[in-house]
């Protein structure tokens, strides 16, 4: 499998990428610089937004609008009018503090995590966000609160801190969202870079954007074998979603934090957007229910 190179964007931290397949478009954000990026897969024109937050997650409300990650809060955005309606905050006693990764859960929760700024260890949690729009905490002590998956049978939550070079499994309760430590089902050797985000497929193998690494990883959970890995023209690889209609594409972030002048002139396309065509198929976006 070959990285084509999709988009410029020249993210200072691209993250968040997202397929909303009603637009037919992939969404991807520049946390830092506040950036919202949608590139249409269609007409293969790619629309920038700006807010003055720093911007971290792409989500989809059930009415097809996008919920952003602003700082610490979360907010439904109108992609039409460009209306912002705020809808809840956390760790407001953290101004140092902004939200991470975030996906949702089957039944349509989000789980958003959090670090600090000056990524200090163990200032970070992971949060559950439900229809009363009330953040509860279900992981705390972490660093850099990061990718998350569940399995096609709903009974596994996958979940990393990307400093502990880990991705642990957790046994998922669907009907409660309850969950439970079951064990460390990968662990990433130091030369291979830190796991950033993640995503499953239709096998039940997971697609790790590897920090570090220069590449997107694919591992099985069950096993811990790496299976095979994308490589990619950057050393940092932030994270990776399926979409296109089939569901068979892959769209990977990435970012020029940390990297020197004379790296990013030995790698120009840090922070750009790539596109992989897969062999294995993803699932749609879950809808939150907010």
């Amino acid at each position: 499998m070959q990285a084509t190179h999709l988009f410029a964007s020249q993210c200072f931290l691209g993250e968040g990428p997202y397929w909303h397949a009603g637009r037919q478009s992939f969404f991807w954000v520049d946390i830092e610089n506040g950036k919202l990026f949608e590139h249409n897969l269609k007409t293969e024109e790619t629309k920038t937004r700006s807010f003055p937050h720093r911007l971290t997650v792409v989500l989809e409300d059930k009415e097809g609008n996008i919920i952003l990650g602003l700082d610490r809060k979360l907010a439904r955005f109108d992609l039409e009018t460009e209306e912002l309606t705020w809808l809840c905050e956390v760790e407001s006693e953290f101004p140092l503090h902004r939200f991470n990764d975030g996906k949702v859960d089957p039944n349509g929760r989000i789980w958003i995590g959090t670090l600090s700024t000056l990524f200090t260890e163990g200032a970070g949690s992971l949060y559950r966000v439900d229809l009363d729009l009330k953040p509860e905490k279900y992981l705390d002590q972490l660093t850099i609160s990061n990718g998350m998956a569940w399995t096609a049978d709903n009974k596994t939550f996958y979940f990393i801190d990307t400093p502990t070079r880990q991705i642990k499994a957790y046994n998922f309760d669907l009907e409660s969202g309850e969950i439970e430590f079951e064990r460390i089902a990968i662990e990433i050797a130091e030369e291979l870079g830190y796991p950033d985000g993640m995503c499953i497929d239709k096998e039940g193998m997971l697609w790790v954007a590897h920090y570090g690494g220069s590449g997107v990883f694919r591992w099985n959970p069950n096993t811990g074998e790496l299976l095979e890995k994308i490589e990619l023209p950057v050393p940092h690889v932030t994270s990776c979603c399926f979409g296109g209609p089939n569901l068979d594409q892959l769209l990977v972030t990435t970012a020029q934090e940390n990297l020197s002048k004379a790296q990013l002139n030995e790698f120009p396309l840090s922070g750009d957007v790539f596109l992989v065509k897969t062999k294995t198929q993803g699932f749609p976006s879950t809808k939150a229910t907010i």
